[in-house]
């Protein structure tokens, strides 16, 4: 089978305007695959250059399919599975930033630059304060992008129309205004001088952006048959779900210079991505961390099955329509639409999301992601939420009665044993209290501030109400005690 190169995907020669930092799988099924469109239907012309910003690693199988790659989403639309496959064009090169400096640094000297994305961890955007200007390149991203841009401005003269738009897409708050304080910080510690500082202010760009998308990457087990499928043979191949979302915040209006939403791609431009955000982690995340213990005490394994289990699927359904939404800013008719399309999201046939995966730091995510609502429903009715309340429940019976083992909770579901990764002091929290009573426990558990950045059992009733759910869960089994509060 003939193997994807340029020769079999030829495409125009289009100016460079995206310089990533970053060439993994969520950036070419997401970012990338965007542009692409955007060059086939919005006419933004652009190309893109791939940035490898650390040491390990390599670039070959980019260069020998020429940089192009497929993307195939699939999962279910308005409830039938689907597959689509594109062919990816919009990337024209890729280069090391260590092995290949001078070849990356040139590319600040770029009049056709304007854009910059970066997907370098929750850890790439941090401050290092030690880092060394002269090295080729600095270690960490803000201080790669900080030596970028001067250079950029120095060749450039300070010119305002040479700033550039930075879109990092790493899963911090504020990851653009985090962005720039570190390359700011950096600016004073080298030295740049006061015009290199203006110019960060005047000329470029620092958006705060969210993303969504679920991207599952190479599909190592099934790959043969999908180069059948497709006719060519394709070792960057990756997959995702068709669901997207990138909410951009910016205080420039930058949507003429980025026309994504104009081709029907779901962008959204804002001055204020907090709903969005708060929209994702209430009902995205905080649906998973709601169920998904109970879940899985309830035998499932996998999101998908789980789903297909009435039971659950009415349970998660109930609260976030009744209990969640309720809580939200946006306008009703966008928080039920997304919640419906997280459903179908969790249905996905082709993703297997393994429980125990999303059970990692349940306490932290239970934080987050549900105590939120909880607080929001409790002031807005004056009434505790049943289901949000029992999810507390059922997280507790997930970790009762575990044993520690090299740092971890070892439980057991039946005769079956499983292992809990969370913050040390839950972990040894509940391998201290497993012979309390369940009321007991509850009281220690949620006046832990520690655990909940607040004394939760000061919240009227939730003691209770906790205690006679984890009673019923001891008694009677998880199912028998979800029906009871799913009535």
């Amino acid at each position: 089978m003939e193997r994807l190169t340029a020769a079999n995907a030829p495409a125009a020669t289009r100016p460079v305007k995206v310089l990533q930092f970053g060439e993994g799988n969520f950036l070419r099924a997401f970012v990338d695959y965007f542009i692409d469109i955007a060059n086939e239907k919005a006419g933004f012309d652009g190309s893109i250059v791939l940035v490898k910003p650390i040491t390990f690693g390599s670039l070959d199988m980019f260069h020998e399919q020429d940089c192009r790659y497929t993307v195939m989403l699939r999962g279910l639309v308005e409830g039938e599975a689907v597959e689509q496959s594109r062919l990816i064009t919009s990337v024209s090169d890729a280069v090391d930033a260590y092995a290949e400096y001078d070849k990356y640094a040139a590319y600040a000297k770029c009049e056709t630059l304007r854009f910059v994305v970066s997907n370098t961890t929750e850890a790439g955007i941090v401050l290092k304060e030690d880092d060394d200007f002269n090295a080729c390149p600095p270690v960490s991203f803000p201080a790669k992008l900080c030596k970028f841009l001067y250079e950029r401005a120095v060749h450039f003269d300070y010119a305002q129309d040479k700033g550039l738009v930075m879109l990092p897409v790493e899963l911090i708050d504020d990851n653009g205004i985090m962005l720039k304080k570190c390359v700011k910080a950096l600016a004073k510690i080298w030295n740049l001088g006061e015009k290199f500082e203006n110019w960060l202010d005047t000329a470029c760009v620092f958006t705060s952006t969210l993303v969504d998308r679920i991207v599952t990457g190479y599909p190592r087990d099934e790959v043969q048959g999908i180069w059948e499928k497709l006719g060519y043979e394709d070792r960057i191949l990756v997959t995702a779900e068709p669901f997207g979302l990138w909410v951009i915040e910016s205080d420039k209006d930058i949507s003429d210079e980025l026309p994504l939403p104009q081709c029907g791609l779901p962008v959204i431009y804002t001055d204020n991505q907090k709903p969005y955000k708060q929209r994702k982690v209430r009902i995205l995340n905080g649906a998973h961390t709601s169920f998904v213990p109970a879940a899985f005490q309830c035998g499932h394994d996998i999101v998908l099955t789980a789903m297909n289990d009435e039971l659950i699927l009415s349970f998660m359904q109930k609260t976030l329509y009744d209990e969640v939404i309720p809580t939200l800013a946006l306008p009703k008719a966008d928080l039920m639409a997304f919640a419906e399309a997280v459903t179908g999201r969790f249905k996905n046939p082709f993703i297997k999301h393994a429980l125990l995966s999303i059970c990692l730091n349940s306490v932290s995510k239970w934080r987050a992601r549900c105590m939120p609502s909880l607080l929001g429903y409790v002031e807005k009715t004056g009434e505790l939420p049943a289901r949000l309340t029992f999810s507390l429940a059922s997280l507790m019976s997930l970790y009762r009665g575990g044993v520690l083992v090299d740092g971890k909770l070892q439980c057991k579901r039946g005769e079956e044993t499983y292992t809990l990764q969370d913050d040390a002091a839950v972990l040894e929290f509940f391998a201290n209290s497993g012979d309390m009573v369940p009321a007991g426990q509850v009281k220690a558990f949620l006046s832990n501030e520690d655990f909940f950045g607040a004394e939760l059992c000061k919240v009227p009733g939730i003691i209770e109400s906790v205690t006679a759910s984890l009673e019923d869960i001891l008694a009677n089994g998880m199912r028998a005690a979800m029906e009871k509060v799913n009535k």
